[in-house]
């Protein structure tokens, strides 16, 4: 394995992983706390690679991708394990889940690229893959290898992330992601920490769209889900849309696609009912002052 979190150690020797600002230091045996990672003869390793426990063909904008290959379909793939604890996560029965607790069998990086290359056959409508469902990061050692094979078959590379990873983890995939959702669930600290996010969790998530932005490869939409009485304050989506205008010199005003996005209830966070549609739209028409690119989503 190679990679940022290859590094061997003495066996009885704890190990920092520096998948994600949580860096989590794992005894030998350890699991990290996003279920997926573990310390295994002396080194850090996706113990979750290719267990895979979603399978399923969608439509691009379902991701959500407005503005990229519209009217196609690409094949989904998750896993389980994340890296946060949003309390309103829509995903929770294998995002928050370890291997004991959901369904999953092995499909390998060729098996998968075999099986969207039959969709394709199929349905000409299908480009590519999509890593998402939990947050496909925690195993990116099978984004990588999974999108190394799609480009040699001539399929591209989608990824829908909370985007909350080291830098090394962007170097492992430079070059193989063509388009990505990535979340950007608040503009301060304190909402990711309410998400299970450490104090550099945000930065990290600031870190990794901005690095995407400025990728001409990579095709990037950016999702805020509004959630009442956390993160639906103009003065927040001020902040956020202008930072992300900003980027790339400027150019993602034009570029960046931003999705505003109405929040249910789900999972720990059922003690208020969905954000109010008018608030969803006041919301966007903020995001617009400084975008040219926002829908609005769940409305």
């Amino acid at each position: 394995m190679s990679g940022p979190d290859a590094r061997p150690a003495e066996k009885n020797s704890a190990l920092a992983c520096t998948t994600c600002p949580r860096r989590c230091r794992l005894a030998p045996g350890a699991l990290g706390a996003c279920r997926a990672r573990r310390n295994v003869g002396g080194a850090i390793v996706a113990e979750s690679y290719g267990r895979v426990t979603s399978l399923a063909l969608d439509p691009v904008e379902k991701k959500p991708l407005a503005r990229y290959l519209p009217g196609t379909l690409v094949v989904s793939v998750g896993s389980y394990g994340c890296n946060l604890t949003c309390p309103f996560c829509q995903n929770w029965e294998i995002a928050q889940a370890g291997e004991k607790d959901v369904r999953w069998r092995t499909v390998a990086p060729d098996e998968l690229v075999a099986a969207t290359l039959e969709a394709r056959r199929r349905d000409p409508r299908v480009f590519g893959i999509a890593h998402t469902y939990n947050e496909p990061l925690v195993a990116w050692e099978y984004v990588r290898d999974c999108a190394e094979l799609a480009h040699e078959a001539g399929l591209a590379n989608v990824l829908v992330s909370n985007g909350c990873c080291e830098p090394g983890v962007l170097d492992a995939l430079d070059g193989l992601i063509d388009a990505a959702n990535i979340d950007l669930k608040g503009f301060s600290d304190a909402f990711y920490a309410s998400c299970g996010g450490t104090s550099r969790s945000l930065a990290c998530v600031r870190g990794t769209i901005e690095r995407l932005a400025a990728d001409p490869r990579c095709h990037l939409e950016v999702t805020t889900l509004v959630v009442p009485g956390m993160n639906d304050g103009e003065a927040e989506m001020e902040g956020l849309a202008s930072w992300l205008a900003s980027l790339d010199g400027g150019r993602a005003r034009e570029t960046l696609t931003h999705h505003v996005t109405r929040f249910f209830p789900h999972w720990r966070l059922t003690d208020r009912g969905p954000t109010p549609v008018a608030d969803v739209y006041r919301l966007a028409d903020v995001s617009r002052r400084h975008l040219a690119h926002v829908f609005v989503g769940n409305c």
